[in-house]
Order: C-alpha cells, then structure tokens, then sequence
C-alpha cells in the first residue's frame, strides 16, 4: 500500500512513473501494485482474474510476485508476453497493458478502442488478433498492430501517447455521437 494518496489519484502517472521505478528497482510488484495496473485497463476483470491467481499460487502476494519476477528475467519482449499469456493466462488486452507499463518502449496496449481508430486512420484490421492462441503465432501480428500505432499516430514521439491519443479519439467520437443521437442508446 500507498502512504502518498495524492500520488495515486493519477493512476496512469503512479503506474508509469512509480510502479515503472519499483518494478525496474526490484525486479517484481506486489499485489497492490500488480492490481492497480490491472484494475487501470480491466477494472470489470479484476475479481475473475484474482480468483485464478489464488488458484495458481494459493494468494496474490505470491502470485504477483511469482508473475512479475517471471517477467523480469527474459530480456526478449515476445518471451514476456509468452509468459504473461501462456503461463500465467492473461488476455492481450489485459497482458499488453502490464508489459506496456513495464517495458513502454516495446509494448502499446491492446485495446478494441484503438483497434477502432487504427481503421478509421487506414491501417488495417487488428481487432481479432487477441483470438490467436499460440502466443508464437500471435507476436507478429502484435508487432504489426504496435507498427501500425506508431504509424498512425506520428505526432507523438512514445508508444503511450499514441496509445493515449487513439483511445482519447475514440472516447471523443463515442461522445460526440452520443450527444447527436441524444444518447437514445442509453435511454432504451
């Protein structure tokens, strides 16, 4: 736990700058810290992802830092997000947004957002590659989903502003058509 709340209240700063230190400092996270990069990308996810933790590792102290000391000692990306996939069964989005915090310079997360807007932008159609079950099978085509990041958005130099932009693009759209059509979808 925290003692410097004020620091938490911008999780994605907390995330990539303090849990990013830790992590590079000690070679592993603990639960709280583990948890609050899961519960940034897949709040809704956390319950279910914490019972197969304890299954795996009998408690998610253990378990976070069993994962993220086996994260640490490859120094090849794909062999990071094997373990992260393979071994330890997190899904892309949830894994690319772990790897992503650790290792920003190699990872961007996966999400259907930006899937979206990489579309949109003319870049072709990743939102299914979160499907292919060999991790082997999946590296290339995170790569060319990661390439594509890069490409569609080269106003900003790092991988998670480009993340950050994408996903803002398409909240920003999601709302404008919300506010044209009066939000008739929600009021069904």
């Amino acid at each position: 736990m925290i003692d410097d709340f004020l620091r938490y209240y911008d999780l994605e700063a907390y995330l990539f700058v303090d849990v990013a230190n830790k992590f590079k400092e000690h070679g592993k996270l603990d639960a709280f810290d583990l948890f609050s990069i899961i519960i940034w990308k897949a709040g809704r996810a956390k319950s279910k992802l914490a019972k197969r933790l304890v299954t795996k590792c009998g408690n998610l102290e253990l378990a976070a830092e069993q994962f993220t000391t086996a994260l640490f000692g490859p120094n090849s990306p794909m062999q990071r997000l094997i373990i992260a996939r393979d071994k330890w069964g997190f899904y892309l989005p949830t894994a690319s947004a772990i790897l992503s915090v650790l290792w920003p310079e190699d990872f961007t997360v996966f999400d259907y957002r930006a899937c979206e807007q990489l579309v949109s932008l003319g870049e072709a159609d990743f939102s299914r590659i979160d499907n292919i079950s060999s991790t082997e099978r999946l590296w290339p085509k995170y790569e060319e989903y990661r390439e594509a990041v890069k490409r569609a958005v080269p106003q900003y130099a790092t991988l998670r502003d480009k993340d950050r932009f994408l996903w803002a693009r398409s909240a920003a759209r999601q709302l404008d058509a919300d506010i044209s059509s009066g939000f008739s979808k929600d009021l069904k």
